[in-house]
């Protein structure tokens, strides 16, 4: 197994925790506003990663603290965006903006990389994106102020995506994974302090469904992303991150008794080709072309 194949299976196991996640924010949601949520989460998270990798985060230089701080803000901004977004508009609706951003990576790739894609790619990232369509059945109103935080925050996440392949050959994975969580602690405490005044008494459950996200859906995926990430291409990890609308609805039909419908299995299935042929674009002769080559 090459490296690049290996990084993208642990990519896909990424996915499958994020999934995982929808069932249990709505639960801890029930108990904690999004900022008193994304402060617990990063903050645990910060001390774990500290006592942990200690002697290999530090030193680091000020260049170094620059692009994790940049990445960090990215990550925070999207993830207030996604979660202030969901409590004004429809989750399907959010869940599919959310999603677009495999629309958003491959022009940003070619706007900060100078990079094209492959055909291979293009024809997953269509394939996805209709996919995400049917799979969430985004009706709802007229576009409101949710849904263009939900777009914002793809755009966020998409920005972030792009910005950690280029930064990750310059940084360890434990340096890139505390930079992000101890700026998302230090930004959500901010926050918490100007704009919320609600109080802080919580149920052991709702602190063991965070610590749970804190550990795996934190820790471990943000440590992950960025060590494996930059074996693949941005395009195709976000095809690959794609997947986890898939494993959110299975969570949810499981554990909240939602069901797909026919429409969300088409969906899910298109997503699931879009990923194949993403996956497999490089052993087909015309999909694994680049763009450059086409244009040339």
């Amino acid at each position: 197994m090459t490296a690049k194949t290996r990084a993208e299976w642990v990519l896909v196991g990424a996915t499958l925790i994020w999934g995982s996640t929808f069932v249990i924010g709505k639960f801890v949601l029930r108990e904690m506003t999004p900022l008193q949520m994304i402060f617990l989460r990063f903050g645990v998270a910060t001390v774990i990663i500290l006592a942990l990798g200690y002697k290999t985060i530090f030193p680091l230089r000020p260049d170094q603290i620059l692009k994790g701080v940049v990445l960090g803000i990215f990550l925070y901004f999207g993830f207030v965006a996604q979660t202030v977004g969901l409590m004004l508009t429809t989750a399907s609706k959010s869940a599919f903006l959310t999603g677009m951003m495999v629309v958003f990576v491959p022009f940003l790739q070619i706007i900060v990389e100078r990079r094209l894609p492959k055909v291979g790619n293009i024809v997953g990232v269509v394939a996805v994106a209709c996919g995400l369509w049917f799979l969430t059945s985004p009706a709802g109103a007229a576009f409101n102020a949710g849904d263009a935080l939900c777009l914002l925050c793809a755009l966020l996440f998409a920005v972030y995506i792009v910005y950690l392949d280029v930064v990750s050959d310059d940084m360890t994975a434990m340096q890139l994974t505390f930079v992000q969580a101890a700026v998302n602690t230090i930004l959500a405490a901010g926050s918490l302090l100007l704009f919320e005044s609600a109080p802080w008494h919580f149920s052991g459950s709702v602190l063991g469904a965070v610590l749970f996200l804190t550990i795996f859906a934190t820790v471990l995926t943000t440590f992950l992303q960025a060590k494996y990430q930059k074996f693949t291409t941005p395009t195709r990890a976000t095809i690959i991150f794609a997947l986890e609308p898939i494993w959110a609805a299975g969570a949810a039909a499981l554990f909240l008794g939602e069901t797909l419908g026919w429409m969300g299995v088409f969906g899910g299935g298109l997503i699931l080709a879009g990923v194949l042929v993403s996956q497999l674009s490089e052993d087909i002769p015309f999909l694994g072309k680049s763009l450059d080559s086409l244009f040339s």
